[in-house]
């Protein structure tokens, strides 16, 4: 979901050094005298203690967050002003090199002020967010627009070809260059002045709309009074709802929390169909209900700023600017590859769906029962189980959270050569979190840290995410290990017994443990460099291609145990997962496509003023959305792109990024199998170690000997190939294609809980 994991606002740029160790991080002299007044906050200090230093979580305390980050902001300014002011001709080593050096401080004070954004928010901080997220846009709006110091990075880059650069060098000097260039380092002073108040608007909004997001989260449950309205839900899941009420002091048989960790379960097992449908809203409507968590408005001035800030630029849209500097290119081409897979999905659903109106017709429903949202995963269950003899619910038992977090070391060791070892002598910023030291398994050389953050809890913000704390280097000699979490939203069970998951859960935790891995794997020189620091729709690769060692006979049969006698999980029962790999494809599938079709066409409406819920619903009526389903992320709620600018008109990426992961698990498949050493060798050196220090289409050449193609994507959801259509996502298309209209179009309604309908 990295997506979804929080990032600096510099560090987007890298301009702020994002690693760091005792010895590095000591400011310059003019940056002491600047950052004096609040030097002995803890946030402001080195991290410290083992492991090359940890962050003192500790010791933060949230009323220090605002002197941490001006007195970082101060102390990185006179950093960068004395880099801009330097009397000597530019160099890559003064001015590109000391950039990396600069905002060290800053660096750890944001870090850990994200985590605490993103899973420990509350009154307190949201008022602390809302303050310096402003202030934070401004002074990084400082820096891109400093004439002195991009007239320096353009002078190296200009003399790239004649200054002995090494290819690292040269790559990180272009980098930079043109992130420069992307945030208005070239315009004339009144249009940089219009820019930088559009993201310091921009950075309130992003800010609000989150908060409005994780307050409906937060504030919205479902309380389940009676043994009645648990019906049909498994033991786990009872377990799971009555623990969520105790901790929340609701008298109560259970709830269900306004997650999808806990929403999803219920929707899927629950034999209530009121109930159903009261979750369903309940989740589906956050951010949509009027009232002051509402996120419309925001929305609508969300994407008139960005469209004038994309012309400021010289963009034709939004979509076009954020789509220079990706492996797409262009909107055209991201949209393209979306619509060779949207008719295929939608037809596949057509066809779930007249499986379960027929099995619902045949368990006795009413002559006019018609299948609705709320009933997708209900009904989907039911067909599994009556096609293919496969409850979910005894898949289940066998995937305890422990066993597959052990699986997961266990593939890392035999693919990245990586072991894992427990500690308990580092702070934590909650007692949920544990820690593992990750090391070389043949030189047992610190690799990094990785944190694991696997439970919900209220403040928190759903899903599942990858944050790198500090990012590897070796800048200046000094090796500079890295520390990586993972962070997920499971529910507890009683205390003292295993968390059972879902094998979608499973795979999502594959999927953010493969972000973990690139970042662990990076061998660079550069922080900025080092591991996931790649383009977005290249981001999600490693991590998509992690999810193929999940169902490998070598992770289950050591690890998928039963979660009372435990014996392994039997092979007939795998044989029926396997065989109904592709089930239900149609819904992900199609859930996935209208929410990144609907980003990309809300960032190529250019600087129409835009009712959201309108639009989403007319334009998932063009398209032909079956009724039966919704987003997986409704306009309102979608942080991925309003939270933020990370995944804004980027959400296609995950497409992209499974077309690449797809086709290069075809080459382990075609070779000696998923653990192939020579193959996995091939995508540790190309994929894993590089970070952003090659092209990432010459790198994927390099590990798979051509461009990828779609072919086994399609084989993968069971979609039929049309022979007309491009076989490859990385050659830019030439023009934009016509959105398809599948099926009749239908509107999507969604009624809100005070009578809004959309």
């Amino acid at each position: 979901m990295n997506p979804l994991f929080s990032l600096s606002l510099l560090a987007g740029l890298g301009l702020a050094g994002a690693t760091f160790s005792q010895a590095q991080a000591q400011p310059s002299a003019s940056a002491k005298s600047a950052a004096a007044p609040s030097a002995k906050l803890p946030l402001l200090q080195p991290w410290s203690g083992p492991y090359g230093g940890v962050p003192a979580f500790d010791q933060v305390k949230v009323a220090n967050f605002k002197p941490a980050l001006e007195a970082g902001m101060a102390e990185n300014m006179a950093e960068i002003n004395a880099i801009a002011n330097n009397p000597a001709a530019p160099t890559f080593e003064n001015t590109i090199a000391a950039m990396e050096r600069s905002g060290r401080t800053l660096d750890r004070v944001e870090t850990v002020y994200g985590i605490w954004g993103t899973s420990l928010n509350d009154a307190k901080f949201a008022a602390v967010q809302a303050e310096m997220a402003p202030k934070m846009a401004a002074f990084s709006d400082q820096i891109t627009q400093n004439a002195a110091l991009f007239k320096r990075i353009e002078a190296v880059y200009n003399s790239m070809a004649s200054s002995n650069l090494t290819p690292e060098q040269q790559r990180l000097t272009e980098v930079r260059y043109k992130a420069f260039v992307r945030a208005g380092a070239k315009l004339d002073a009144p249009a940089k002045a219009r820019l930088s108040q559009i993201n310091q608007q921009l950075a309130g909004l992003f800010n609000k709309f989150s908060q409005n997001v994780l307050a409906d989260e937060a504030n919205e449950m479902l309380v389940l009074k009676t043994e009645q309205q648990l019906s049909g839900l498994p033991t786990s899941l009872r377990d799971g709802a009555k623990a969520a009420a105790d901790s929340r002091k609701v008298a109560a048989a259970g709830i269900i929390t306004n997650t999808r960790s806990s929403v999803d379960p219920f929707l899927t097992y629950s034999d209530q169909r009121p109930l159903r449908e009261k979750a369903w809203r309940m989740f589906t409507n956050r951010g949509d209900n009027g009232g002051a968590h509402d996120n419309n408005a925001l929305i609508t001035q969300i994407l008139q700023l960005r469209a004038e800030r994309a012309k400021l630029l010289g963009y034709k849209t939004h979509a076009h600017l954020r789509l220079d500097n990706t492996m797409a290119k262009t909107p055209e081409a991201a949209m393209e590859l979306m619509e060779q897979v949207w008719k295929p999905a939608v037809a596949r659903v057509n066809e779930e769906v007249a499986d379960m109106q027929a099995l619902a017709l045949k368990e006795g429903a009413p002559a006019d029962f018609k299948i609705e949202p709320w009933d997708y995963a209900y009904y989907a269950e039911k067909v599994r189980k009556e096609r293919y003899d496969l409850d979910q619910n005894e898949v289940k038992q066998y995937l305890q959270l422990d066993k597959m977090r052990e699986g997961m070391f266990w593939m890392a060791g035999e693919l990245f050569n990586f072991s894992f070892k427990p500690v308990t002598n580092v702070p934590v910023f909650h007692p949920d979190v544990r820690v593992w030291q990750v090391n070389d398994k043949t030189t047992g050389k610190q690799v990094g840290l990785w944190y694991f953050d696997p439970y919900a809890r209220p403040g928190k913000k759903s899903g599942a995410w990858m944050n790198a704390y500090r990012r590897q280097e070796r800048m200046d000699g000094q090796e500079i290990t890295t520390i990586v979490s993972n962070n997920s939203n499971f529910v507890k069970g009683k205390p003292g017994e295993p968390v059972l998951i879902s094998w979608s859960d499973a795979t999502t935790l594959f999927h953010e443990f493969g972000h973990a891995l690139h970042g662990l794997s990076s061998n660079v020189t550069y922080g900025g460099l080092s591991g996931t620091s790649v383009v977005r729709d290249y981001v999600e690769f490693p991590s998509q291609v992690l999810e193929n060692w999940l169902p490998t006979p070598e992770v289950l049969n050591r690890f998928a145990l039963h979660y009372q006698t435990g014996k392994p999980i039997p092979q007939e029962l795998v044989d029926r997962v396997n065989k109904a790999s592709t089930f239900n494809e149609g819904f992900a599938t199609t859930e996935f496509l209208a929410s990144a079709l609907i980003d990309m066409k809300l960032h190529l409406a250019g600087d129409q003023k835009i009712d959201p819920d309108k639009f989403e619903r007319e334009t998932l009526a063009q398209l032909g959305m079956p009724s039966e389903l919704v987003m997986r992320h409704r306009t309102p709620q979608f942080n991925h792109v309003f939270a933020s600018d990370g995944y804004s008109a980027g959400y296609y990426s995950y497409l992209w990024s499974v077309v690449l992961a797809a086709d290069a698990f075809s080459a382990f498949t075609e070779g000696g199998g998923a653990y192939d050493k020579a193959v996995g060798e091939r995508l540790r050196q190309h994929v894993f170690t590089v970070g952003n220090t090659v092209d990432p289409a010459a790198g994927y050449r390099a590990f798979r000997g051509r461009d990828p193609k779609i072919d086994a994507l399609m084989a993968q959801r069971g979609f039929p190939m049309t022979t007309a259509a491009p076989t490859t996502p990385v050659a830019p298309a030439a023009q934009a294609a016509t959105t398809p209209a599948a099926g009749q179009p239908e509107k999507v309604k969604v009624k809100g809980k005070k009578g809004k309908r959309k």
